[in-house]
């Protein structure tokens, strides 16, 4: 069984359902699980930090568990980024989670059979446990070009590919003049998203994994039913905001995997957009629903 990897901040409810969750897959008792605990940024967030930690020592139900606390506050990035590439050296293979992406019970299953049956075709990156609610007819799998970030494993083979600089990204991306293929065909900013990385306005490592996969042309595989729905789009967490577009109503049935071709899946990356544009279409209606109260005579206290 792959080990898996399981970052965590400041929100020790959020983690003990998704360590929950996991610990109710039938190969958790025969996997190593790892919670990176990143130090507080500040004295308010201490507490909650403190809280995360004594969580993660007590959990039972999987082969070993390794608690890695960090010293100082690193950021998502950093300490995925670490992580990551310690364990993929370390074990070859890893399943990464982050502390509010809700695992489904055949989640283990799944991604440690996808990383067995995928491991020598070195098209392939990674491998995708979430995908958009989105009605479109899909296969049991497919694959799309690039990487993805919630709920996903890969193999030390295709993490060294993996390219820290955003300006080099972006450099490649506008030499090759694919920026509008990189957004999905203008369904999101991804190229945009990689200019705020470079420019420090966020701390995606996500988009300069997503940018390194697709720059080489790599594919991650999909399941059409979700194997994870995220539960930190409720405004608790530091880079994700209150929405509902990316909740599953109906998720987590067993994905039935064989081997496919190891090509991009023309019905996958248009349901792809489809989830994408909708996503975008609920940000910027939150976007002008906050103008709206903002410019609001109530809200700002005149009578």
């Amino acid at each position: 069984m792959a080990p898996i990897a399981v970052f965590a901040y400041s929100r020790p409810a959020h983690l003990e359902r998704v360590v929950g969750a996991l610990a109710r897959n039938p190969e958790a008792s025969a996997s190593r699980l790892f919670v990176y605990s990143d130090a507080p940024k500040n004295s308010a967030a201490a507490g909650a930090v403190a809280q995360v930690r004594a969580l993660a020592r007590g959990i039972r139900g999987f082969a070993a568990v390794e608690l890695v606390e960090r010293e100082s506050n690193q950021g998502v990035a950093k300490s995925i980024i670490e992580g990551v590439s310690s364990l993929t050296a370390r074990f070859g293979r890893v399943i990464v989670l982050e502390d509010d992406l809700l695992p489904s019970e055949h989640f283990l299953a799944y991604m440690n059979g996808a990383l067995d049956l995928y491991e020598n075709a070195n098209e392939v990156a990674s491998v995708a446990g979430y995908f958009f609610p989105v009605a479109a007819p899909l296969p049991d799998t497919f694959f799309v070009r690039g990487a993805d970030c919630w709920g996903w494993a890969t193999w030390a083979r295709a993490w060294t590919e993996f390219e820290p600089s955003g300006e080099k990204l972006l450099g490649e991306l506008r030499r090759r003049g694919v920026e509008r293929e990189f957004d999905f065909d203008g369904s999101y900013p991804y190229t945009r998203m990689l200019e705020e990385q470079i420019q420090g306005r966020n701390d995606s490592w996500a988009v300069r994994w997503y940018a390194s996969a697709f720059l080489r042309g790599r594919l991650t595989l999909y399941p059409r039913s979700s194997q994870i729905q995220n539960i930190g789009a409720d405004g608790s967490g530091v880079h994700v905001t209150k929405t509902n577009s990316f909740h599953h109503t109906a998720w987590g049935a067993p994905v039935s995997l064989e081997t496919i071709p190891t090509q991009e899946c023309v019905a996958g990356r248009r349901a792809f957009a489809m989830g994408l544009r909708g996503s975008t279409m609920s940000l910027a209606q939150r976007v002008l629903s906050r103008i709206a109260r903002l410019a609001s005579p109530l809200v700002r206290g005149e009578r």
